[in-house]
């Protein structure tokens, strides 16, 4: 990896952007994407998106989504502790114990969750997790006025405080992997095409959008605005290479094997099939996933906008989704960006991916 793409792969993971407060960390990836691409743009609730004008008008969206889980004040007791829900499905069992960060008026405000010694805990027959309004935040206040002069109110957002750094071979740890690992790797694909653009047979756009964790709402809005004419999603997916997960109900998906293509109801069977063919032309491995009903992706929101979005799903795969620290490996990372890129360049003017009947 360049060193000016890890750094803004640092930057990026280490901004919060928690769902409806992505505004900062999209700043970063429009900086860094403009350099590549032939203009940037954006929406009025915060989804950005790069383009690069090909040979035809045809145009390619390649999409990841720029939120991330978090928390939000929901209440400020009198004695100065912090209730909060959740911003998306954070994994609120294994919160206690863990620093936050909120974004308060006056700038980041870190708090701890609180969680009461083993020694005097009632652990009389046996414990279960908390629930989400059971948890507490200290934020070394000692009264509501006093948490005020933080900063903060009700209805400021926070996320956990998780560096991000290498971890083992090749692979990479921390906070909000799902899915601004994703907007990396779409910025990265513009870089690779931005060096060959004289061959670039179609127009591509990179979309990062926002609210994907409780609903895919920003996908929809620039799937409507843009009109691309086939659109590949980019997500994480469950790696289920770790003890307990029962492959029977979760499939059968390996960290370092390459990214996942999913198959069935919002992918579209001819572009799946470019995406694999492109994959085997390029020697790249990759995994395979059945959707059944819906992919809880952005995929979902973007396939059925006015009349059908030819889509596909390519997943890369992630250890821990949701939870304190996620974790993924880093030649996944490059083999997505392999053979997104690929796919771009692999693309005619005249590719419809529309049935005959």
């Amino acid at each position: 990896m360049e060193k000016s793409a890890k750094a803004f792969l640092y930057q990026l993971l280490s901004t919060p952007s928690p769902t409806g407060f992505e505004i900062e960390g999209q700043r970063i990836w429009a900086k860094y994407v403009r350099e590549y691409s032939d203009r940037v743009e954006s929406d009025a609730y915060g989804s950005a998106w790069a383009v690069i004008e090909g040979k035809s008008p045809l145009k390619l969206m390649i999409e990841a989504h720029a939120d991330e889980i978090g928390f939000m004040v929901k209440h400020i007791t009198s004695e100065g502790f912090i209730h909060v829900d959740r911003i998306g499905g954070s994994d609120y069992a294994t919160a206690r114990g863990r620093k936050i960060i909120f974004q308060g008026d006056k700038g980041p405000v870190t708090g701890i969750i609180g969680n009461t010694a083993i020694h005097i805990r009632d652990r009389t027959g046996g414990e279960k997790a908390p629930e989400v309004h059971e948890l507490y935040v200290d934020v070394g206040a000692d009264s509501a006025k006093s948490v005020e002069a933080l900063g903060l109110r009700v209805g400021h957002p926070a996320v956990y405080s998780v560096s991000v750094e290498e971890f083992g071979q090749d692979r990479l740890c921390g906070r909000a992997l799902d899915n601004r690992i994703g907007g990396f790797i779409i910025a990265e694909v513009m870089r690779r095409l931005s060096k060959q653009k004289a061959k670039l047979p179609v127009t591509v756009i990179a979309a990062n959008c926002v609210q994907e964790e409780i609903g895919g709402y920003g996908a929809r809005m620039v799937t409507y605005r843009l009109e691309p004419d086939v659109a590949i999603c980019l997500d994480v997916t469950h790696a289920t290479d770790t003890p307990g997960i029962e492959k029977t109900k979760h499939g059968s998906v390996k960290l370092g094997g390459g990214p996942s293509v999913t198959h069935g109801t919002c992918c579209h069977p001819l572009v799946v099939q470019r995406i694999v063919k492109v994959a085997d032309k390029e020697k790249i491995a990759i995994q395979h996933e059945s959707s059944s009903r819906y992919s809880g992706t952005d995929t979902d929101s973007i396939y059925h906008v006015r009349a059908g979005t030819p889509s596909a799903l390519i997943s890369l795969p992630l250890r821990y989704m949701h939870s304190v620290v996620e974790l993924v490996d880093l030649r996944d990372v490059e083999n997505v960006i392999s053979l997104l890129t690929a796919f771009a360049l692999n693309m005619k003017p005249s590719d419809t991916f529309a049935h005959k009947i």
